[in-house]
């Protein structure tokens, strides 16, 4: 080979491209001569072999895109014969490389170049570095002949030891692109060829390394799904051979949910929307999590009554009968239903029963102090109309889910209680309670009260959406009470939505008809007595309801009641009591001892609160309803030198205000009124307002405290059967406030005879009930001076009582 190649540096060969592939020295291929190029150079050869000894040379040069590469390999040609397929070719051996020079002529149709054989040479013995090159490529290249099992070639490699030819011995690796191959061929140092075959060697290794554990890891999943496929074909098969054992039906309806939506009576877009998902479901594998999310979806579809709807009783009389039956008073919520129920029939009678898509519903909001009746008088309103009754509890909700429903895609998802109330009633019109609509709350999930808002709007809540159904849904023919003890909880948007009516607390005849013919057979039942063994006369229950409770609604009342009846059935049962027993006032104290709320009117002059000057009586409205509210006033010790104005009880900043208010009046008017001013310049004043553990704001004790000032400057006493309430400004106006039917029911059940009120509040007595205005002796003013002329009491003998003294 070295005389060979010395005898041939200069050399002019035939060229015989090779598109798209390399081959490097040492390589023996076989060429397919059908190909015009290569069968010319191989002629070529041949003809210019017979003038000089050897066998035939060519010059293998690679061609990429049409270019040729500027080093190609001078090749032999070994044999000419038939390849394997049977077409004619040509085995050819690489022999050395060749840098290609200018091109030139010479015998046949073969492109002829002139080319300079390259010098490759290897010091021997090889230096440590290039030994440890050769041994690290051996030993890469055995590793990955025996992953293809190509033993023979692994000793042929490993008898290599030639620099050169083991690095040229890469022209047989599959894995290397034709770019690498010819980087290969262009790289004329035998070390760095050997370094650029062993890194192109060590990077395909990892490759593989990467792929396999990637193949691995996909088999292994496979092989899971593959498992769990058959598992679930063979649970299926025995499902199968269960229901036949058990003589069911194979594919029940219930599963088919295509057969069932389409038997459905569903709205056009509901049912379009729910085809859909059937579809989805259908394309879905039985693995897919989607599929349990569609089924739960499509059964809360199919599940409402989308089309179901009853038929109101418009029977008019009918009607009032039912809720006067089981509701005594709450006039003002009757008057509603009955007018409700009225214009719905004529609406019927018209073909006027949808109107721009909507339907006649209703949204009231009952607010009221607690056990006025406000739930309960839901279940009568939907008995009276033949409605379904549902009841849906706000009191503390504060994930908006809970009213529009969660996504579809949250784990457990389900819809809203608006959603699953008209559901549980089977009808699209039922009627529902939204109870302590004022207790809602809002945090980080966000506000329920704002996602009220479209459910309580008659002009939206015709195509309420739910986010769990995503369809629309009708809700104009529900009929919405929403309760409430607090008017000022309630939002102001959302209460804009709905009609309000209020209901203020009973009267004392009220109660005594509610007890009579609602809480007393109820508690006889429960206490396992029978009517005609217990009986409580009027007389009893009217003093239950005036002195042992004080109170808007009638829990306490039953409260008491139920005491009563088990105290009764205790002493049957001990032998100390035999029955039939009528309960009678007198009988009270020795059941369930000593009233709780005596009048004051009642008491003993010496003993009532107004008996000392400074002292007034006002009216307040709180959570539980309508209040007496009592004012007391005091000078301190001019020693002190204190002066100024003390408040205490827990007061807001508007009732401090109204404080200042009063003061700054007397002390402007003070001589007009003829009350020593002088006392208030001098010596502070004190005004508390007793239960000083209540939080206690608002502007209408203004005239109360004016009055307690007034009353420990003159030294005049407070009328005892006196109350007032009223804002008072600077110039002594009186100003209208709110609450006056339940200051004037409080007033009623306290024994106050006359009360106090602005002058333009006057139309709000028409909402007070008449036997509680025949029973009070109402003055409507406009000026404090007024309020001082009918509440003070005339002085004694001309001459100022002491002015008491804050220790």
């Amino acid at each position: 080979m070295a005389a060979e190649s010395a005898a041939f540096t200069q050399l002019t060969l035939p060229v015989l491209p090779l598109d798209d592939e390399v081959v490097l020295p040492g390589m023996v291929v076989p060429l397919d001569l059908s190909d015009a190029e290569v069968r010319a150079a191989v002629e070529a050869a041949q003809a210019a072999a017979r003038s000089e000894p050897g066998k035939p040379r060519v010059l293998l040069v690679p061609r990429i895109d049409g270019t040729h590469a500027a080093t190609g390999v001078l090749g032999t040609v070994e044999q000419v014969g038939r390849l394997a397929d049977g077409d004619p070719g040509a085995l050819i051996r690489g022999r050395g490389r060749v840098r290609i020079g200018a091109g030139t002529t010479g015998p046949g149709a073969a492109l002829w170049v002139e080319g300079t054989r390259v010098d490759e040479t290897v010091p021997d013995p090889l230096p440590g570095q290039v030994a440890e090159l050769v041994k690290e490529y051996k030993a890469l290249a055995t590793a990955w002949l025996r992953k293809r099992g190509a033993w023979q070639v692994v000793d042929r490699v490993q008898a290599i030891d030639d620099v050169s030819a083991l690095a040229d011995n890469s022209g047989y690796s599959p894995f290397l692109s034709t770019e690498q191959k010819v980087e290969l061929l262009e790289t004329t140092d035998p070390v760095a060829r050997l370094k650029l075959a062993t890194q192109q060697l060590r990077d395909h290794l990892a490759e593989q390394d990467v792929a396999e554990t990637i193949a691995k890891d996909v088999q292994e999943g496979v092989d899971k799904q593959q498992r769990e496929f058959l598992l679930r074909r063979q649970l299926e098969a025995v499902r199968k051979e269960l229901r036949e054992i058990n003589g069911e039906q194979d594919g029940e309806e219930s599963d088919d949910y295509r057969a069932r939506v389409e038997a459905a009576d569903l709205p056009e877009k509901v049912r379009e929307a729910a085809l859909k998902e059937v579809d989805k479901l259908e394309r879905s594998s039985d693995q897919s999590p989607e599929g349990s999310w569609i089924r739960t979806w499509l059964d809360t579809v199919l599940e409402m009554p989308w089309n179901e709807r009853t038929e109101d009783a418009y029977d008019i009389r009918g009607a009032q009968s039912v809720l006067d039956a089981e509701h005594a008073g709450l006039e003002d919520v009757k008057e509603r239903i009955t007018e409700y129920l009225a214009v719905r029939k004529r609406r019927g009678d018209r073909g006027l029963g949808v109107v721009g898509g909507r339907r006649g519903g209703a949204v009231l909001a009952l607010v009221g102090p607690p056990g006025v009746g406000k739930t309960s008088l839901g279940e009568s309103v939907a008995h009276a109309m033949g409605r379904k009754f549902v009841r849906v509890a706000l009191g503390g909700v504060r994930d908006e889910a809970e009213i529009r429903g969660h996504r579809r895609t949250y784990v457990g998802a389900l819809p809203g209680r608006i959603v699953r109330a008209i559901k549980e009633a089977g009808s699209m019109n039922p009627v529902v309670l939204l109870d302590e609509i004022d207790k809602v709350g809002s945090d980080f999930r966000g506000d329920p009260a704002a996602a009220l808002l479209e459910v309580l709007d008659p002009a939206q809540n015709h195509t309420f959406r739910d986010h769990y159904l995503e369809v629309e849904l009708d809700l104009s023919d529900v009929v919405f009470l929403a309760t409430a003890n607090v008017l000022e909880a309630i939002p102001e948007a959302l209460l804009d939505r709905m009609e309000l009516v209020r209901l203020d607390g009973y009267t004392e005849d009220e109660k005594v008809v509610i007890a009579r013919d609602h809480l007393l057979p109820r508690q006889l039942e429960r206490a396992g007595l029978d009517t005609d063994e217990v009986t409580v006369d009027e007389g009893a229950l009217r003093k239950l309801a005036g002195e042992y409770t004080r109170e808007a609604g009638v829990r306490t009342l039953e409260r008491s009641i139920a005491r009563l009846l088990r105290k009764v059935a205790a002493q049957h049962e001990l032998g100390e009591r035999e029955l039939p027993f009528t309960v009678t006032d007198a009988d009270l104290r020795g059941l369930i001892g000593r009233p709780h709320h005596v009048p004051e009117s009642a008491q003993d002059p010496a003993e009532r609160r107004t008996a000392v000057p400074g002292v007034a009586t006002g009216l307040a409205v709180t959570g539980a309803g309508g209040d007496v509210l009592y004012v007391e006033a005091s000078l301190a010790d001019p020693e002190t030198g204190a002066a100024g104005l003390t408040l205490t009880g827990q007061l807001g900043d508007v009732m401090k205000e109204s404080a200042q208010i009063a003061l700054s009046f007397l002390r402007s008017h003070g001589a007009e009124l003829e009350l020593p001013v002088g006392d208030l310049k001098d010596r502070g004043a004190h005004i508390h307002f007793p239960a000083g553990a209540v939080p206690k704001d608002g502007p209408s004790a203004g005239v109360t405290m004016t009055t307690a000032l007034a009353s420990l400057l003159s030294g005049r006493l407070v009328r005892t059967d006196v109350a007032m309430t009223g804002e008072v400004s600077l110039t002594g106006r009186v100003l209208p406030i709110g609450g006056v039917k339940q200051k004037l029911l409080a007033a009623h059940r306290a024994g106050i005879t006359t009360v106090i009120i602005p002058k333009r509040n006057e139309p709000d007595l028409d909402d007070v009930p008449a036997q509680v205005l025949d029973k009070l002796d109402v003055h409507a003013v406009t000026d404090v001076r007024q309020v001082l002329e009918l509440a003070l009491a005339p002085a004694t003998n001309g001459a100022r009582p002491e002015v008491p003294v804050a220790a």
